[in-house]
């Protein structure tokens, strides 16, 4: 498994993606920076306690990553169909399930890393720079486990939910439909109607995690007696 995973990512040119991932992640604290500054410019409000600086950096790079797992779905799972590279993969003396799962564990890894280590840098930048933004550092709490522990579950959840969009593209044998799902989820699960948001819901996370398994399951079950698209 870990070779056919290995394999994935010098096909689809992995080296590309760490790159566009690090420039997005740079993109994102970028705001993230700027939006500190209006923030400590506004006396009305205090700048950035802790539970804002986690919320704002949470929000971005799961927005980010969302839809950055979903281009990576539409690309190396669903654009296979589309372009019948996925025949030569299913000639392979391997099972099409295992074939299927090492490039749903490439996108799955590849995303979990980038995202974690991105909060990391950004949180990191973050407090090296608190004495020119006013940002309270006392929510990055690098010297405790749970800070730790709320970076890795997070980013399991995030890049886990976002395989609902893999059955969907499949189904519609559609890439772009693919990465219209990840901005769809994007909108459901960082957005809010007003004061309304689902951001923390942890019952609707669950849910849609539960619903990201499925996607997965029902995208390989029957793979191996199922014509090619």
């Amino acid at each position: 498994m870990l070779n056919l995973i290995r394999l994935e990512w010098k096909k689809n040119n992995i080296g590309k993606y760490i790159r566009n991932a690090a420039i997005m992640t740079f993109v994102l604290l970028f705001f993230i920076l700027l939006m500190a500054g209006e923030l400590d410019a506004d006396t009305s409000m205090e700048a950035y306690n802790g539970s804002v600086v986690n919320t704002t950096v949470d929000l971005f790079t799961h927005m980010g990553y969302i839809v950055f797992t979903g281009v990576m779905i539409a690309s190396f799972i669903v654009g296979a169909y589309e372009k019948k590279t996925i025949n030569l993969m299913f000639s392979y003396p391997i099972k099409r399930q295992t074939v299927l799962m090492s490039k749903v564990l490439a996108v799955w890894i590849f995303n979990f890393v980038a995202l974690t280590l991105s909060k990391i840098l950004i949180y990191a930048i973050l407090l090296c720079t608190k004495s020119l933004t006013n940002i309270s550092g006392s929510s990055i709490q690098f010297a405790m486990p749970s800070f730790w522990l709320n970076i890795v579950i997070s980013s399991i959840a995030m890049v886990s939910v976002s395989f609902i969009a893999l059955l969907i593209g499949l189904k519609m044998k559609s890439g772009k439909a693919a990465i219209i799902t990840s901005v769809i989820l994007v909108c459901v699960t960082q957005g809010n109607v007003g004061t309304y948001t689902l951001v923390g819901n942890a019952p609707f996370y669950a849910l849609l995690f539960v619903l990201a398994g499925l996607s997965v399951i029902l995208s390989i079950y029957n793979v191996e007696t199922k014509d090619v698209m």
